[in-house]
Parts: C-alpha cells; sequence; structure tokens
C-alpha cells in the first residue's frame, strides 16, 4: 500500500486527483461506551438532545440506558421513534420537523443504520429547508448541496453492519420513485460514534448475518474500488466529497474488516453467547464503515437498490417487518459473487488479494483465477449462515432482470466507483448469473 507514488494501484492517471481526505466521527469502542452517552452530550455543550431510535427499540434494555446516561448527565432530551427500517422522505421529514419544533442543541441516534440515516437527513432539513428529495443528486433529486453544518450528531450503532456511525451519507427511499438513493456530504458525518458491542447481544441471528454481509461487501468493494487517482481532481477542496475512490487510508480499514469476516461472521452468526466474535464484528462493521465513508461502495451496493426496488411477496426471519422487505445486508450479498466475476478483470490482482483477507484457498491462483476464488468464498460464506441461495431465493425471475437493470442504472455515482466499466448489457449479465449459485 502506501502512497500513490510507491502503490500501482494509486498510480495518479492524466487529469485524476492527486490528493484525498480522510474523515471520520470520534470513535469510541467497547463494552459499555453507551452508557458514556450523557458524558460525551455533555463535553460537546448538548443541553437538550432528541434522542431517535426505532418503535422495536424503545421500550428495551438500549434506550434505557441511553436515557439513563443522559439524565444522570442532566441533559433535557425528547425522543422521536417514528422511524422506519429502510427509511423514507415521508419518515425524514417527520423527523425535522421534530427537531424544528424542540428547541434542541444537539442529535443523539440510538439504532441500525436506518436510525443514524433518519438523523442525519432530518437533520440537514431542521438546519436548511426545503424537502430531503432537493437534495439527492440528478436526476432522482434537485442536486442541491448541503450548505453548512447541522445539529451535533452522537451516533450509537445497535448492529454490526452500515458503519452509519463513521460515514457522511445517508441512504434513503424516495416514495415517489420507489427506490433508495444517496444524500452525501461531509456535514452529514457525526461527530461522535459509541460503538457499544454489548448492542449484539441479543440480535437475532438472521439479523446478524444480514448486517455481517453489509460489513463484508462494504470493506471488499472498498478494497476493489476504482482507486481516487482515476477519479477527476476537484479543484475546489469545500466541494471534496468524502466517497472519493480507494486510496491509501481506506485500504488499512477495509484489509482489517475483511479479515474479521473471514474470521469471526460465522462463529458470531452461528453462536449467540460467541461474545468475542460479535464483538469483532461490531468492530469490523466501523471500520467497514470508516473505509466506505472514504472511499465509496460499487456495483453490489448500486445492484441492491434494484431488489429493494422492485421485491415482491417476501419476509425474512428474525424481522418483524411485513412484506415486501429484504434487509439491506442480503440484497447486496446475493449479487455479489456474480459482480466480483465480472470486475475481476478490472482489478484481478485486488481481487484476489480480498479473496485471501476473507480467507479464500488462494494457493496456485492466478490473476485470471481472481474472480472465481472470490465468488467461490462469498458463496461459502453465504452457505455457511444460511443466506438465500441468490435472486430466485428471493422471488425474482429471469424476466425481471430488464426491469432489475433499468432501476439500478440510476445509481450513477456507486457505478462509476467500479473497478471495470459496466453497461446495460453488462448489468443484466450480472443479474442473469446472480440468480442462484449453488
Amino acid at each position: 500500500m502506501g502512497c500513490q507514488h510507491h502503490d500501482p494501484y494509486h498510480k495518479r492517471t492524466a487529469g485524476g486527483a492527486d490528493s484525498f481526505t480522510v474523515a471520520m466521527p470520534r470513535l469510541s469502542f467497547g463494552r459499555g461506551v453507551l452508557d458514556e452517552l450523557g458524558a460525551r452530550a455533555a463535553w460537546r455543550g448538548i443541553t437538550r438532545a432528541a434522542l431517535f431510535t426505532d418503535p422495536n427499540l424503545l421500550g428495551g434494555p438500549l434506550v434505557a440506558r441511553a436515557t439513563q446516561s443522559l439524565k444522570e448527565a442532566a441533559i433535557d432530551f425528547a425522543i422521536f421513534s417514528d422511524i422506519r427500517v429502510e427509511p423514507d422522505d415521508d419518515s425524514v421529514m417527520r423527523g425535522a420537523d421534530f427537531l424544528s419544533e424542540g428547541g434542541f442543541d444537539g442529535l443523539v441516534s440510538v439504532g441500525g443504520g436506518s436510525v443514524i440515516d433518519t438523523a442525519k437527513g432530518a437533520a440537514v432539513i431542521a438546519a436548511h429547508g426545503g424537502n430531503i428529495v432537493d437534495y439527492f443528486a440528478p436526476p432522482a433529486g434537485g442536486g442541491r448541496g448541503v450548505p453548512g453544518p447541522v445539529l451535533d450528531h452522537i451516533a450509537c450503532p445497535t448492529t454490526a453492519g452500515t458503519g452509519s456511525e463513521c460515514t457522511s451519507i445517508s441512504v434513503i427511499r424516495i416514495n415517489a420513485l420507489d427506490c433508495k438513493f444517496v444524500v452525501a456530504s461531509p456535514w452529514l458525518l457525526p461527530v461522535d460514534a459509541l460503538v457499544d458491542p454489548s448492542c449484539l447481544d441479543s440480535l437475532p441471528t438472521n439479523a446478524l448475518a444480514s448486517t455481517g454481509f453489509d460489513l463484508c461487501c462494504h470493506a471488499l468493494e472498498c478494497w476493489t474500488a476504482r482507486a481516487y487517482v482515476h477519479h477527476a481532481r476537484v479543484e475546489d477542496p469545500r466541494a471534496r466529497q468524502f466517497i472519493q475512490g480507494s486510496n491509501p487510508f481506506s485500504d488499512l480499514a477495509a484489509q482489517e474488516a475483511m479479515q474479521i469476516v473471514d474470521r469471526y461472521l460465522v462463529r458470531g452468526v452461528n453462536d449467540s453467547n460467541d461474545h468475542e466474535a460479535r464483538d469483532k464484528l461490531m468492530w469490523g462493521a466501523s471500520l467497514a464503515g470508516i473505509a466506505f465513508g472514504n472511499s465509496g461502495t460499487h456495483l453490489p451496493h448500486a445492484m441492491s437498490y434494484g431488489i429493494t426496488h422492485l421485491m415482491k411477496d417476501i419476509t425474512t426471519p428474525g424481522y418483524s417487518i411485513p412484506s415486501p422487505f429484504v434487509p439491506h445486508g442480503i440484497s447486496v450479498i446475493v449479487n455479489a459473487p456474480a459482480i466480483f466475476r465480472f470486475t475481476a478483470s478490472g482489478a484481478p490482482e485486488r481481487h484476489l488479494e480480498g479473496a485471501a483477507f476473507l480467507g479464500a484457498d488462494d494457493k496456485g491462483a492466478t490473476p485470471d483465477d481472481a474472480g472465481e476464488v472470490l465468488a467461490n468464498r462469498l458463496v461459502d460464506l453465504m452457505r455457511a449462515t444460511d443466506m438465500p441461495n441468490g435472486l430466485a431465493a428471493l422471488g425474482f425471475s429471469a424476466d425481471q432482470v430488464g426491469e432489475l437493470t433499468t432501476s439500478s442504472l440510476r445509481q450513477g455515482r456507486a457505478i462509476a466507483n467500479a473497478p471495470r466499466e459496466s453497461n446495460a448489457v453488462d448489468m443484466e449479465n450480472m443479474y442473469n448469473a446472480a440468480m442462484s449459485y449453488w
């Protein structure tokens, strides 16, 4: 690795970026750090906090711990829990109204990525007005940039996958388009992340598997993403997004996160009492969040949005959410083996290295074998954690491939971050190849 002058993968091309920016919140990790919320908020000068959480957590021990900590620090607070899993623009706007009317000087989120992303989006509207759709890139939205600061946000994740506590993006469904898109701005980055692995002690097996594969793909996509030196140079440093392509810093976090997946994903999913494995996965999720928050994901995430756009008549064990619902991590991993078989030729060494970090047997493998070696390892992990066998297991058929492709082609930012260019025919071929694996 190292800087771009010594790493061939990060060797600058004509017109490419010659620098990158690293950003992350102040991160506290360890069992019990959720109980430090009040002290951390007081240190930030917060006197009245808006606490965002979801209805399933509202009456449980994690929110109780958070509110008790705020009380002990003499911080006034009010709770907003009108949040849906896979947040939409309506729920974000309701959260923005809550913030605008509450006289808050700080924001706390306790929950998974849906809670954290809702809080981010709501903070933008409360601070700068408009509708959240205004802040999405065209053609989905108005292309309005976030002009300045929002409320200081302390994020407390309760799942091990999204890494949203460490990113400057929010993923939100636009109801009018029935599809998810990304709002990205450095102003969305939380100021603090309190990552307490004890939050995973009661997380259902299937939920941990789904979030674990989100962690896996975040790290792998960052490692194999188009290098930042192949993206156009940004002249104004104030306009530089943190979603900037693979870089030496994101590489460090992504590599360690992939090795954690190799060692601990199957253990953590298959034994809910394996606290060591679950603690490691919580750390890996934050590392992967740091990685993709500073580089961006690519095709597996881009193509996952077609799935959640067109899903029908499906529920997922471990989630009390009515049909249709496919957890984000599952929507990403079901396509991933087919996608990495395709993208491998764009960065074969990187794909082979990623396979090795995930524990693949790469003895004797050459760069030409990279896609197959990596795909096979992902399939092994899927089978070992009882993941769906491709798109067919989610109820999709070959005659829907065209619709899936049309939907996912709107994710231009992520598609452009892949190490190999793709068109509609390529994407259709990948969806067809992802129908089943075993």
